[in-house]
């Protein structure tokens, strides 16, 4: 047994070596499993829990490390003082990370709620030192609708929805929700000329295969002078990443407002919970009467928030379903042939890291550019966010797509949930989309449902 060991040992070291001899060639597009959304870091699992899942590859120590920032992620927090989880407000938006990312999946579109997902960020006429939005007076940049019991929050939020229906050229039609947004019961009064943007909280796993994309790669999807002339323009947005005190490409939220995972988790844990941290040290509440007074700051241990951000780098991407099925293969060249892949990029390769070699050099379809576009009137605003313009926002991707109703129960789509079903999605796309959604719009009813169904498999 051990002389067929080393024979084997021996052989798989000469064809090893065999193959390292060989002159370097591209590896053939047919060779690809177009199912495997995240390259290596792909998990197969259709569930409810197709987005909590490591990426494959974990060392004992960095599952251990993904093991705790998971159980930190679903951890509730509590008003100081107390022994656990303490610190929570005294403003806030939702008590636990997991209670706005359901599933670690997208949010609801509810406001007024302990158990809203979504929230109204804030701001005024201008920008900051740093090119950013303007602090809104005695608000921020957010408005914390919950408090702690005796403190009051900044307002009271609420949404109505008004029908507008769209018809198609073949007499069929498709009712779509126009929200509005209600601010009442101000704890000061809202300075003049406020603007507000709403957030519906979008899905956190494959973060960490986005973080590692160079920059070089998605600033060569840029066109912001529509260069070929087929009216998308997507460009970068660059913000000010106030740790490291330097200016850098966004990349996460839905502005593209964040430049790292550490930063989006980190301003998450402050803003939304109201918990202060290493990188926002100081209470959302601060100069408020809010204001606890207490000398607790910061209140998440370094450790914890390192272990979150960790957690979020390491989901693993849900593999696509039903690829070889003729309607979903017709609707992916319906997607191409519309140019909803002008945005929505298909395939993107990982950049080399060492650090995460689970996540490096992977061939990965996000179906996303991570770049800005004018989405048109219906979607704006108005709302700018450094170089965002009220009509801006970045390209979400569509990895998983598929799978939020069974993550959510319902699904909801777009920046604030408006939509309730794809085909509601698309057809709420103007600007540079307008184009590829009349074209949507022509297609025949069979053609339309294919395109769907392709989605449907992502």
């Amino acid at each position: 047994m051990r002389k067929t060991g080393l024979v084997l040992s021996i052989t798989v070291l000469s064809i090893a070596v065999f193959t390292m001899c060989n002159k370097a060639s591209l590896f053939p597009e047919s060779g690809y499993d177009d199912r495997l959304s995240g390259g290596f870091a792909t998990v197969f699992d259709e569930t409810s829990k197709a987005f909590s899942h490591p990426v494959n590859g974990l060392s004992d120590h960095d599952a251990h490390i993904h093991e705790l920032g998971d159980a930190a992620f679903e951890q509730t927090f509590v008003t100081a003082p107390a022994p656990v989880n303490s610190g929570l407000g005294t403003i806030f938006n939702n008590v636990s990370c997991i209670s706005c990312h359901h599933n670690d999946g997208k949010g609801t579109p509810t406001l007024g709620f302990t158990t809203s997902s979504m929230l109204l960020r804030i701001s005024i006429p201008g920008i900051d030192t740093h090119g950013g939005p303007l602090d809104a007076p005695g608000f921020g940049t957010q408005l914390q609708d919950q408090a702690i019991f005796g403190k009051q929050p900044e307002v009271n939020t609420s949404i109505n929805y008004s029908d507008k229906i769209v018809t198609y050229p073949d007499g069929s039609s498709v009712v779509l929700r126009n929200p509005s947004y209600t601010i009442t019961n101000s704890y000061i009064p809202l300075p003049a000329g406020y603007m507000i943007s709403p957030r519906m909280a979008p899905p956190v796993f494959g973060a960490g295969l986005l973080e590692n994309i160079p920059e070089s790669t998605i600033l060569s999807f840029a066109d912001e002078n529509d260069a070929n002339g087929d009216g998308i323009s997507g460009k970068p947005n660059y913000v000010y990443n106030s740790y490291s005190g330097k200016t850098e490409l966004g990349r996460f939220g839905l502005k593209a407002n964040n430049p790292n995972i550490l930063l989006q988790v980190a301003g998450a844990y402050q803003q939304d919970i109201g918990i202060t941290n290493y990188v926002f040290k100081n209470e959302s509440s601060a100069g408020q009467s809010q204001s606890d007074g207490l000398n607790d700051d910061p209140e998440l241990p370094d450790s914890i928030l390192n272990a979150v951000a960790f957690y979020v780098r390491t989901l693993a991407v849900p593999a696509r379903r039903n690829t070889t099925d003729p309607d979903v293969m017709a609707g992916e060249k319906i997607f191409t042939q519309i140019n909803c892949s002008g945005c929505h990029k298909p395939t993107v390769q990982t950049g080399v890291n060492v650090a995460y070699p689970y996540l490096s050099n992977q061939r990965i379809h996000p179906y996303t550019d991570l770049l800005l576009h004018d989405m048109g009137d219906a979607l704006a605003d108005n709302r700018p966010d450094f170089l965002a313009t009220g009509k801006e926002w970045r390209t979400a991707p569509l990895w998983g797509i598929g799978l939020f109703q069974k993550t959510n129960g319902v699904p909801f789509y777009l920046h604030d949930g408006r939509a309730r079903t794809l085909e509601e999605a698309i057809l709420w796309h103007g600007g540079e989309a307008e184009k590829s959604k009349q074209q949507f719009m022509q297609l025949s009813q069979s053609d339309r449902s294919k395109l769907i169904k392709f989605l449907n498999s992502l």
